[in-house]
């Protein structure tokens, strides 16, 4: 039987504020940029009785609460942050998935043997996160992901809650329609329409109905809200793509602002790789765009690799030839085509490549003294923190 466990640090950025500045402890802190133009990056559960939540502009935030300390972001720390949270995550199984810098699946359902109960490994992660870090985390513990994701919704703040199996169908009867992934506001009009306004309705509905309705994402739909949900955790090493994406909190046009971005992104994913023990052929380009389209680029290496730099390379030739000037919220790049990796076969008077050896000393590094403890000329903190981005480090399906 599995057993999957979403662990969810608890707002942050703002508890990581709050954590290196002692002056904004149990204060209303809210992380965000520009008072008129920016958003809402992070708000301590201060704060939030207010009602101001993340993506909520900062004007209306500072309305509902003038009172807040508004602090800017610092991504540098989050990083530093992230890399110690899945380490411990990473101490209790190999089966990690990173939806973000903050949150991920764990699979222990091989674990049990040698830690206790699901819920006791993650009462002990949450545990080690608040001792070794300083950091709170809410956990949801249950036999599928979907179930999963929605029970640390509810524990939180600094709390968890175990769905047993055969609990599952009662504890999803009651909730709202827009706790189903894939129920947007349109979808749930709909279904309310329709007499639909719980999860346990659908779950009840006859199935016909809503393929009828909906098309294929009726039994999708009928499928989880019945608790059915067969996704597998996908760990780096296991997943199709590895990623990386920051979306800005100001649209940008600049070419070098952008390519600053993406060397950061590119650095990050080649980190992944070499963590993951995987090289990668294809580089893809992501740019989201103010009006929201997307657009990608893709290209193939000559040969596989987990260095970013090379990556880093491939995806500044994808961006030059695609930038416009066109205002950019998003940028993204990931590698796919995975080789696993493998000793290389050298000739008598071969070396290691310089890029490997380097690669494994800055590794060294960072696993020592933090991610950022070295870095590029053009990743200073001054220049990517200037411009304020929320980071998504998940794995691209």
């Amino acid at each position: 039987m599995r057993a999957i466990i979403h662990v969810d640090m608890d707002a942050f950025y703002a508890s990581v504020e709050q954590r290196d500045n002692s002056s904004l402890k149990d204060k209303p802190v809210i992380v965000g940029g520009h008072a008129q133009r920016g958003v809402v990056l992070a708000a301590s559960y201060e704060v939030r009785p207010f009602g101001v939540r993340s993506a909520m502009p900062m004007a209306r935030a500072l309305k509902l609460a003038p009172h807040a300390i508004v602090v800017p972001p610092r991504f540098s720390a989050y990083a530093e942050a992230s890399e110690q949270v899945f380490a411990i995550f990473e101490r209790y199984t190999p089966l990690v998935e990173p939806l973000s810098l903050d949150e991920a699946f764990l699979d222990v359902s091989a674990s049990v043997g040698l830690f206790g109960a699901p819920a006791d490994i993650a009462r002990r992660i949450r545990a080690e996160t608040t001792a070794e870090l300083d950091l709170p985390a809410s956990a949801g513990i249950a036999g599928v992901k979907f179930v999963a994701k929605i029970a640390s919704d509810l524990a939180k703040p600094n709390g968890q809650r175990e769905v047993r199996v055969e609990d599952t169908v009662a504890f999803l009867a009651a909730l709202p329609l827009s706790r189903l992934w894939g129920v947007g506001p349109k979808t749930q009009e709909e279904l309310n329409r329709a007499g639909l306004n719980t999860i346990g309705d659908v779950a009840t509905c006859d199935v016909s109905w809503l393929e009828t309705s909906l098309g294929s994402r009726g039994r999708h739909l009928w499928e989880l809200a019945r608790g059915e949900d067969p996704r597998e955790v996908v760990p780096d090493r296991l997943a199709k793509s590895v990623g990386a994406e920051d979306t800005f909190e100001e649209d940008l046009t600049s070419l070098d602002l952008l390519r600053s971005h993406v060397h950061s992104q590119a650095l990050r994913v080649g980190r992944r790789l070499r963590r993951a023990g995987i090289q990668g052929r294809v580089v893809q380009l992501k740019l989201k765009f103010s009006d929201f389209r997307v657009m990608t680029r893709r290209t193939t290496l000559h040969s596989p690799t987990d260095d970013g730099q090379a990556v880093y390379r491939a995806a500044l030739e994808l961006l030059q030839r695609a930038h416009s000037g066109r205002p950019v919220r998003l940028t993204g790049v990931s590698v796919e085509s995975f080789d696993a990796l493998a000793a290389q076969q050298l000739g008598l008077f071969s070396a290691q490549p310089r890029s490997t050896k380097l690669n494994a000393t800055l590794d060294r590094i960072a696993d020592r003294f933090g991610s950022k403890a070295v870095t590029t000329a053009d990743l200073a903190p001054s220049r990517a923190e200037a411009t304020g981005t929320s980071r998504s480090d998940g794995p691209d399906r």
